[in-house]
């Protein structure tokens, strides 16, 4: 079978290329050597870190290269992720809904199948926006991550193809023993590790010194040690920075490194005692491994998956958040983690069947 997937990928975001990541594992698994074609930023790098072919996914050079795969392909994979969404600047043909929606057309012109694969939809809230999405009707099948994306694309018109409710890759995917995110810190041993994912957010910034507030109690009441975990490069590394010049303890904070992989910062969140986060890869990765989270969602993704996760009761919407309260919700957490891990865990463990069952649902839909 060959497959060409399209996404956000190349961009150096560690939760797109995570769902790369088990998109391609799970693929292997299903099929007998699945021949895969990934349009990324860093073609050359993609191609190396998966053993796939890799076209560049910009419109400014690779166009027959892309046509030439998609007419060679049995199915178009687009997604996982937030790809159809106009929260960025949506211009006549760029921003991502012209992109990922022309990649669409550009695979049903050339006679191939489409598929979006575990998908968050929205927001769509512009004019130009909601006329593109008119474009997903195009798509021979839609696996969805959350309810809401399903609701808000019958809203915006999109019913000709199946749509069924799975829930984001991720939770399928497959992790590998690797302990070199916590072995580049300076550590003795003995730390409660506390995770924390923090990302620019338009002009939101009060959130900044609300976590570090939040994190200067929890050290000083509980002694914790915060790791920053910088899921997107520059831009959390900066974020990450936001915070700690904003707190009395920054001393007692670590900041990972940039340049690890998903599956590094899988196994590094995995041997914390609590995750606080923004970024929605982060909270996932906790759920995964069973770490409690508090979120500070910016975004109804971030809500959607803290509700399913357990963990929604023990948040906040960022433009929400009362300092206070989320420092004694961390503080019991902490010292109730056992009994919450158990919760995470088996809500994870039902989360990683529905993301399993978008390869089954794809195997059925155009391969029986």
């Amino acid at each position: 079978m060959k497959f060409v997937i399209s996404g956000f990928y190349g961009l150096g975001n560690t939760g797109d290329e995570a769902i790369l990541e088990a998109i391609i594992d799970n693929l292997r698994e299903e099929f007998n050597n699945p021949d895969i074609t990934v349009f990324s930023l860093s073609p050359e790098k993609t191609a190396k870190e998966h053993n796939v072919k890799s076209v560049y996914r910009g419109w400014r050079h690779e166009n027959k290269e892309k046509i030439k795969a998609l007419r060679e392909a049995d199915l178009l994979i687009s997604g996982g992720g937030g790809l159809l969404q106009d929260h960025y600047p949506t211009k006549f043909l760029f921003g991502p809904l012209p992109y990922y929606l022309l990649i669409v057309l550009l695979a049903k012109l050339c006679g191939t199948k489409v598929m979006f694969f575990s998908q968050g939809i929205g927001p769509v809230k512009t004019k130009w926006g909601k006329i593109l999405m008119k474009l997903a009707n195009l798509a021979d099948f839609i696996t969805v991550r959350d309810e809401y994306s399903k609701q808000l694309l019958h809203e915006l018109g999109v019913k000709r193809p199946q749509t069924v409710v799975t829930s984001d890759i991720v939770f399928a995917f497959k992790p590998k023993k690797d302990d070199s995110c916590i072995k580049s810190l300076p550590l003795k041993g003995d730390e409660k590790l506390v995770a924390v994912s923090v990302r620019p957010w338009f002009e939101h910034v009060k959130q900044f010194e609300q976590v570090a507030q939040i994190l200067d109690a929890l050290i000083e009441q509980k002694g914790i040690t915060p790791v920053f975990v910088p899921m997107e490069g520059h831009h959390d590394k900066k974020a990450s920075e936001q915070v700690l010049a904003q707190m009395k303890h920054a001393e007692k904070c670590h900041l990972l490194g940039t340049d690890f992989t998903p599956n590094q910062y899988l196994n590094f969140i995995g041997q914390c005692q609590l995750t606080v986060g923004m970024r929605l890869h982060a909270l996932i990765f906790s759920t995964l491994m069973g770490v409690p989270h508090i979120g500070l969602s910016y975004d109804t993704k971030v809500e959607s998956l803290l509700k399913r996760s357990g963990m929604w009761k023990f948040s906040a919407r960022l433009e929400e958040i009362h300092v206070d309260t989320l420092i004694q919700n961390a503080i019991h957490l902490l010292e109730h983690h056992d009994q919450h891990a158990v919760e995470i865990k088996e809500n994870a463990d039902h989360m990683r069947k529905e993301a399993v069952r978008n390869l089954e649902l794809m195997k059925q839909h155009f391969f029986s």
